[in-house]
């Protein structure tokens, strides 16, 4: 299976505008093959653009030569997003990415891919989903390279797409609170979208004052940056299959065309990583977790791995 390099499902809560926008540039520049779409964090969210323009854009994608995953929710709490999951679920000819177990019951013995944001972290876990239909599974981005090995020799056994997100803030918790609403004194039935004020995510600090995570309604992401690119060739030899880039406001044109090239070894790691360093983003570079160490940890490439 020849890897692949995939755009996952934009996590922030930008206007409708900025999504068509970037969807169309992404069509139309970007050499991704597979594109991640869908409301993933929070049900309140989808009138802005899922029920009016996801449709447009997919097919926008899709005549660029692209291949449109849909994507559910991560939680589904209440009676609405239930109703929400099961039209979703009935959807037939579409690639469809399972972010929360309430899915699974709906697509028993149908084709379907696993999401980062539904837990499988080891061999049994991908072999019992694969044989309820799974074909494809995104692996959580806090996983060891120990723990990446085990289950890319599994899905190689078991003949499914094993996806790795090397680029973007990574998803760590999710809340049934909306702590981006709490911290601005509001509940979450009348927050007022203030998620929409932090694009790449509302960053929090300790208590002397250092960046230390981020928050995106429900979810908590790091505040570092993934950046794989120096583990491309090595996710390669045990067994990952497609590579994903999660979307920022930064210049994911620049970022896509970066990691495409050094992915197809036509661009050295250091020229790449070098390049994506000019693009002036605003938060650390972090690998701490595939290196077998703390999440938010740069460790060079030399350091022995877990």
């Amino acid at each position: 299976m020849a890897a692949e390099l995939t755009l996952g499902p934009n996590l922030f809560h930008w206007p409708a505008e900025q999504k068509i926008d970037f969807y169309n540039r992404i069509a139309d520049e970007s050499p991704v093959s597979t594109v991640y779409l869908g409301e993933v964090i929070c049900s309140k969210r989808t009138p802005f653009f899922d029920d009016k323009h996801l449709d447009q854009v997919a097919e926008r994608l899709e005549r660029a030569g692209k291949k449109v995953v849909y994507c559910s929710f991560s939680e589904v709490v209440i009676k609405r997003e239930r109703n929400i999951l099961m039209e979703w679920s009935k959807q037939e000819g579409r690639d469809l990415e399972v972010n929360n177990t309430a899915a699974l019951l709906h697509l028993k013995g149908r084709p379907h891919r696993i999401g980062a944001l539904l837990n499988v972290y080891n061999e049994e876990t991908m072999a019992y989903l694969a044989g309820q239909g799974a074909t494809h599974f995104s692996l959580l981005p806090e996983l060891p390279r120990s723990a990446v090995e085990g289950l890319g020799a599994k899905g190689a056994e078991l003949g499914v797409g094993v996806e790795v997100q090397v680029f973007g803030r990574a998803s760590l918790a999710l809340s049934a609170r909306c702590y981006h609403a709490r911290a601005h004194d509001r509940t979450k039935d009348n927050c007022q979208f203030v998620c929409g004020e932090d694009p790449d995510g509302m960053v929090l600090k300790t208590m002397d004052d250092k960046p230390f995570l981020t928050v995106n309604g429900i979810q908590t992401l790091s505040y570092g940056y993934l950046d794989m690119m120096a583990d491309l060739e090595d996710m390669k030899s045990i067994g990952v299959t497609h590579f994903r880039v999660m979307p920022h406001t930064c210049d994911m044109i620049a970022v896509t065309r970066i990691f495409d090239e050094v992915l197809a070894g036509r661009m050295g790691v250091d020229e790449g990583e070098a390049k994506l360093r000019e693009l002036g983003i605003d938060a650390p570079f972090v690998n701490g977790f595939y290196r077998g160490r703390a999440g938010h940890d740069w460790v060079p490439r030399a350091t022995e791995m877990a």
